[in-house]
């Protein structure tokens, strides 16, 4: 099982069985897209909600057709901690001080205590520090993927006569461009609603994948790290925990 607070890491058998019920439900189209792009290229959902089309497909003249690219581009300014959700309040969980710099602090707080003067523990907290983000390249290699995108593609055309490249990639039942919450919420119900996979989220396609990568495919961590586009390769070591089907065969049959 994963840890507390991770997503659940889906078996080959779960994954299949994910996708046969999203073809069983409305705009399926649209969601099977969206699921394989995170099973398969292991994006996050606020990277999704921010895709243009232009990032998956080169588009003719007028936008009523298109050629799938090779490769995606990723832009760094759509990936985790790059501001691309800059509208929302940023929350700190946790600080980190120097030995020193606490020190000092502790005496700054005693010297104003006995000043009288009003305390408020935000005005000691240290500048927050955002992460740039990381641009990475996505082969589009999958066979399942490109059929996927391919027939969403083709679906938007139809609808709406044609496509600019700056369209957002996914859109809502209104017209626009889904906020990360919502997809967030969007992805997590169908990985759990009607998939039945308890402890789903968002997050679970990027888990199975970069998982699948270094446990069954045997890569090394930098190629994962690659996939995640993880600044630290010791964040793409929280992947090396074995899959759950894997626990399961070393518990089966103990006697």
């Amino acid at each position: 099982m994963p840890k507390s607070g991770q997503a659940r890491v889906l078996t080959p058998e779960q994954q299949r069985h994910l996708f046969q019920v999203i073809r069983e439900h409305r705009h399926p189209e649209k969601n099977e897209a969206i699921m394989q792009i995170s099973f398969k290229l292991g994006l996050r959902a606020q990277e999704i909600a921010l895709l243009q089309v232009k990032e998956i497909a080169k588009f003719n003249s007028t936008g009523t057709d298109f050629e799938l690219l090779s490769v995606m581009s990723l832009p760094a300014s759509y990936t985790k901690g790059a501001g691309a959700t800059s509208r929302q309040r940023y929350q700190r969980r946790t600080i980190s001080f120097e030995v020193e710099t606490f020190d000092r602090i502790v005496r700054q707080i005693e010297a104003l205590a006995r000043a009288g003067v009003d305390i408020h523990p935000e005005d000691f907290h240290p500048p927050a520090r955002h992460h740039k983000g990381k641009s990475r390249d996505l082969p589009l290699v999958d066979d399942a993927l490109r059929a996927a995108l391919t027939d969403y593609l083709r679906l938007r055309i139809e609808k709406a006569g044609s496509l600019k490249p700056s369209s957002p990639l996914f859109i809502t039942q209104k017209g626009g461009p889904y906020s990360p919450n919502t997809l967030q919420e969007h992805m997590a119900m169908m990985l759990r609603r009607w998939a039945g996979v308890e402890k789903a989220s968002s997050h679970s396609g990027r888990r199975s994948l970069i998982t699948h990568v270094i446990h069954r495919q045997k890569k090394s961590v930098k190629v994962a790290q690659k996939i995640a586009g993880h600044v630290n390769p010791s964040t793409t070591l929280i992947y090396e925990e074995p899959p759950e089907d894997v626990l399961e065969d070393a518990l089966r049959d103990m006697d």
